[in-house]
C-alpha cells in the first residue's frame, strides 16, 4: 500500500475493525482515534458495532471520551443494539456509562433488557426504570412472531400490512375486482407478465389485513399504500432481488418513511421510543417488522406465501 492508502482510516474495510494489529498500526501512524472512520461514524462506534473486543478496548483507551455521541448514541449503545455483548463489556471496563439516557429514552442498559442478554448490566441501579408492561409484551411478541413467520426463502415479493381494516375493506379501497379461475390459471403460468402485475392477494389476519404480491412490487407501490393507509397505518416492503428489502410506511394516506431497510440498522434520534424498540427487536426480520409495525399478529406466513384471495387492480398509475 502507498502512504496515502494507509493514512488515517482510508480504505478501512468492514472486517478491518476485528484486526487488532492493523488498527494499532493505523493509530501509531497517526490515525485519529476520535474521528474520521466515515463522515457519519467515529472509529470507536464502528468497532463497537462490528469489531472485536480487543479492538474496542484499544480504541477506548485512546479516545478523549469513551461516551462521545455520534448521531445521538454512544459506542456502547451501538454495541448493545448490534448484539455485541463482549464489545459492550470492553466499553464498560473502559468507563462507558450503560445508563446514560439517549435515543428516545433508551439508554444502552435499558435497551439491553429487551435483547438476548438482559442481564448484561445487572444490577439495575436505583432511579433507572426497567421495561414497561407494554414493552415486555412487545419483546414476547417479537419472539413469537419471528418464530411463526419462519424463514421466507424467496424474494421478489411485496406486501402491505394494514392496521384495523379487513381484507374486504382493503379491496374496496383499491377498487379491486375478482378474476375468474381461468384468468388466474393463465396469469399464474407467467406471473412476470405485465398483466400479472395487476393481480394481488388479500388476507385477513388478527389486527388487520395483508395485501401481497408474490412475484412483484405492486403491493407496496405509493398508490396502493396511500389508499390502504387512509385513517390508519400501513407498513410495506418490496423484497427487491437486486438491491435488498425496500421498506416504506404510510400513515393516513401520507408517506412517513420511504426506501428504508425494514427492521434493524437505520435508527434515527428522531425515531419514537416505540419505533426504536421495533427496529431493535426485528433486526434482520424485515417481514416480521412490517407485521409488528402495523400491529398484526399472524399465526404463520401464509398471507405472503398463499394469500386467501386474489383480486385484480384497475389499470392506473400506482407510482404518482
Amino acid at each position: 500500500m502507498t502512504a496515502n492508502e494507509t493514512a488515517g482510516w482510508s480504505n478501512f474495510g468492514w472486517h478491518s475493525w476485528k484486526d487488532l494489529a492493523l488498527v494499532r498500526a493505523r493509530l501509531d501512524a497517526g490515525a485519529d482515534p476520535n474521528d474520521g472512520a466515515y463522515p457519519y461514524e467515529r472509529p470507536l462506534h464502528a468497532a463497537a458495532e462490528r469489531g472485536s473486543p480487543e479492538v474496542v478496548a484499544e480504541l477506548a483507551g485512546r479516545v478523549d471520551d469513551v461516551d462521545a455521541e455520534c448521531e445521538g448514541r454512544t459506542a456502547l449503545w451501538e454495541a448493545v443494539f448490534n448484539n455485541r455483548p463482549e464489545n459492550a463489556r470492553a466499553l464498560v471496563a473502559a468507563g462507558a456509562d450503560p445508563w446514560r439516557p439517549m435515543m428516545g429514552g433508551w439508554s444502552p442498559g435499558r435497551l439491553s433488557l429487551a435483547g438476548p442478554t438482559p442481564g448484561l448490566f445487572f444490577p439495575l441501579p436505583l432511579g433507572h426504570a426497567g421495561l414497561t408492561e407494554a414493552e415486555a409484551a412487545a419483546v414476547a411478541e417479537a419472539e413469537r412472531l419471528t418464530g411463526a413467520l419462519g424463514d421466507i426463502e424467496d424474494d421478489g415479493f411485496s406486501l402491505a400490512c394494514v392496521r384495523g381494516i379487513s381484507a374486504a375493506e382493503a379491496a374496496q379501497r383499491l377498487a379491486a375486482e375478482p378474476a375468474s379461475e381461468e384468468e388466474l390459471e393463465e396469469i399464474m403460468e407467467d406471473p412476470f407478465d405485465d398483466e400479472a402485475m395487476q393481480l394481488i392477494g388479500f388476507t385477513d389476519v388478527p389486527g388487520g389485513c395483508v395485501v401481497s404480491q408474490q412475484w412483484g412490487y405492486m403491493a407496496s407501490t405509493p398508490g396502493v399504500m396511500k389508499a390502504l393507509s387512509a385513517g390508519t397505518v400501513a407498513y410495506g416492503m418490496y423484497a427487491n432481488p437486486k438491491s435488498g428489502n425496500q421498506g416504506r410506511v404510510y400513515r393516513d394516506g401520507e408517506v412517513v418513511d420511504w426506501d428504508t431497510h425494514p427492521g434493524g440498522g437505520d435508527v434515527s434520534s428522531a425515531d419514537s421510543a416505540e419505533e426504536i424498540l421495533l427496529k431493535y427487536l426485528y433486526d434482520g426480520y424485515a417481514e416480521a417488522y412490517c407485521f409488528a409495525g402495523a400491529g398484526l399478529r399472524p399465526a404463520d406466513a401464509h398471507a405472503i406465501t398463499h394469500p386467501d384471495t386474489y383480486l385484480r387492480l384497475p389499470e392506473r398509475d400506482y407510482w404518482h
